[in-house]
């Protein structure tokens, strides 16, 4: 479709001779001959190029790039301007034309203006478009996803965040654990007042307690000055403990008291302060062999393990997949400014037959790295990880009469696809994986190249 223009001069006989030329350009163009005969025609018939005269009686280019802004903030408008009106000029861009040109005008100069104003238009409009997608897949705050795994999620969020009951969210790392316990936090009644998230696995013990619960002056030889911890800090927020089942025991206890009496002692201190904050956890561990092993408490478990929601890895929701990678690429490609609208087919269908053994945290970063090496509108295979673009699809191998002898795997190949699988089937969960494979959980270990906890 050709570009459409508004022509808007006060001198008819100028803007016929306007009209005309950009004609002969192949654009359609349409002339009036006042701002209040624009604003009358753009309520029956849109355009995607208003070319305005900056000075016309009654209502002015500036007052009607501000009514415009307001009636058709997606319009482009292209002021006209005399040698002497230039402050007036920068004046209509502030009020919201995209451009401006000075009389006389250059018809090469205009059609330049003309082109730069219509492809910002279709590129705001493209982005509209995948926003409007990605919204389209959204569930709830911040998770994205229109499958039945991820609508299970979100109705669990939707549940947990208008209660206050402690929850506990298992999964593989990389599925977005702290995104759901954003999302509870974002829909709880505890909006309004902080999210305090600290990874347990990142802190010794002692560094550990006094960033929770605070410290004294004096209380060690750093502590310069008494600092509150994030219980208090938090008010009546959310707390976040991301990957507890790295915390050692003894600060387990010490937890497990807090969140039995709801009270906080700071390090080296002597009294006792209540705290209102609720606790969400996170682990990537199995909880319940690690009990078994004594490496966590069964009190604390218990304690935090009121609600449970697993988040499932991304090959349990493959249809995400592409909603996902969109996503990140319109948040990167706004971040960088670079003009990158999507993917290419093939590349699309590299990531849905893709493993992702990195969860979404291997999307998001795959997917910056695309943006970044891409030199087209549109990510092609050669812009993805060279670990995706050499992947075969996991899919079990069956043989087929004529059938490409390339595409046939070892058996080692096969054993390592069906454990994946069961593992997939428990929701990652190793002790009953084993359990289905009939195997001991060293085995299972040993076979997926991972050392026995």
């Amino acid at each position: 479709m050709p570009c459409s223009v508004l022509l808007v001069d006060d001198a008819a006989d100028s803007a016929h001779i306007l009209r005309s030329s950009l004609r002969r350009r192949g654009y359609a163009v349409e002339a009036v001959l006042s701002a209040s005969d624009a604003l009358a025609h753009l309520r029956e018939t849109p355009v995607d190029v208003v070319i305005a005269h900056l000075r016309m009686p009654n209502m002015s280019g500036l007052e009607l790039c501000s009514a415009l802004r307001e009636a058709h903030p997606d319009l482009q408008t292209i002021v006209v301007t005399g040698q002497s009106s230039l402050d007036s000029a920068i004046a209509a861009i502030r009020a919201g034309a995209f451009d401006y040109i000075t009389k006389p005008i250059a018809l090469d100069a205009l059609v330049i203006a003309i082109e730069r104003a219509a492809a910002h238009l279709a590129l705001r409009r493209e982005v509209l478009s995948l926003r409007a997608a990605v919204d389209a897949a959204r569930t709830v705050d911040g998770l994205i996803g229109d499958s039945p795994a991820i609508r299970k999620v979100s109705a669990v969020v939707r549940q947990v965040a208008a209660g206050d009951a402690t929850a506990l969210i298992t999964g593989e790392s990389g599925t977005g654990k702290e995104l759901v316990a954003r999302a509870i936090h974002a829909l709880s009644p505890r909006h309004a007042s902080p999210f305090v998230a600290i990874n347990c696995a990142a802190m010794p013990t002692a560094l550990l307690e006094s960033e929770l619960f605070g410290h004294v002056r004096g209380a060690f030889t750093d502590a310069r000055q008494a600092r509150q911890g994030l219980l208090v800090q938090a008010g009546a927020g959310t707390v976040f403990l991301d990957e507890i089942g790295e915390m050692p025991l003894d600060m387990q206890a010490k937890l497990l008291r807090v969140l039995q009496e709801r009270t906080v002692r700071p390090v080296g201190g002597d009294r006792e302060a209540p705290f209102h904050a609720r606790f969400v956890a996170a682990t990537n561990r199995d909880l319940e062999a690690d009990i078994a092993a004594k490496r966590f408490r069964e009190d604390l478990f218990y304690r935090i393990n009121v609600v449970q929601i697993p988040v499932p890895p991304l090959r349990a929701h493959p249809t995400d997949i592409l909603p996902l990678a969109q996503h990140f690429i319109n948040l990167i490609a706004a971040r960088t400014s670079k003009p990158v609208g999507g993917l290419s087919a093939a590349a699309a269908q590299k990531l849905a037959d893709y493993d992702w053994p990195g969860n979404v945290r291997e999307l998001e970063n795959s997917m910056e790295r695309a943006v970044m090496m891409t030199t087209r509108s549109e990510i092609a295979v050669e812009d993805l990880p060279d670990r995706i673009q050499l992947h075969l699809s996991a899919r079990l191998a069956r043989p087929v009469a004529g059938g490409d002898a390339t595409e046939l795997i070892s058996l080692d190949q096969l054993e390592q696809r069906y454990i994946q699988q069961v593992l997939l089937a428990v929701g990652g969960n190793k002790t009953q994986a084993a359990r289905v494979l009939g195997i001991d959980r060293r085995s299972l270990y040993r076979r997926l190249g991972e050392s026995t906890p």
